[in-house]
């Protein structure tokens, strides 16, 4: 049984809809991640044609090019990750490892970044995002254009985490 799956994006010129069929296991006909946000509570994905850009907490990281899925709904691709984005963006960005997997509208992304300044190995999530839904960062901004920082809402962190941030994120705080 196969039934319609569509997902309105809106960016920034004009709003366009996008409809495909998908399999009831929520793997799209195409084999690619659903184009459109995908939000949950602290965590957003934005995909287009030529980037899935990924929020989780107060980082965010960038898959080139379309991202496909495994017959489960899996993907495993590489990209580059800024652990250091808020309340400074401070680079470089680093290798990462984006890991995720869709299920319906839900698609839970967790992150492995080598941490080329602290010589570690950082994980960040798993989130859990749902296609369609505006991604509820809290206090961290979020991109509303893949790689545009300029237009997320800026909140203080608060109290001793906006001092501490990159170690709370580490749990080292």
């Amino acid at each position: 049984m196969r039934r319609v799956h569509c997902a309105l994006l809106l960016p920034a010129t004009a709003g366009l809809l996008a409809c495909g069929t998908s399999p009831t296991n929520g793997v799209p006909s195409d084999g690619l991640l659903a184009l459109g946000t995908w939000g949950g509570e602290s965590a957003g994905v934005i995909v287009n044609d030529t980037v899935a850009h990924v929020h989780i907490g107060c980082t965010y990281g960038d898959i080139r090019g379309r991202v496909g899925l495994d017959a489960n709904g899996r993907f495993t691709k590489s990209g580059s990750y800024l652990l250091r984005a808020y309340p400074v963006a401070i680079g470089p960005t680093m290798p990462a490892q984006f890991e995720g997997r869709v299920a319906g509208s839900t698609l839970t992304i967790t992150v492995t970044v080598r941490d080329t300044i602290t010589n570690m190995t950082v994980v960040v999530g798993p989130a859990s995002t749902r296609l369609g839904t505006e991604p509820r960062m809290a206090n961290c901004p979020i991109c509303r254009v893949p790689g545009d920082r300029a237009s997320g809402s800026a909140a203080p962190l608060p109290g001793a985490m906006h001092a501490h941030w990159y170690d709370w994120l580490l749990g080292r705080a």
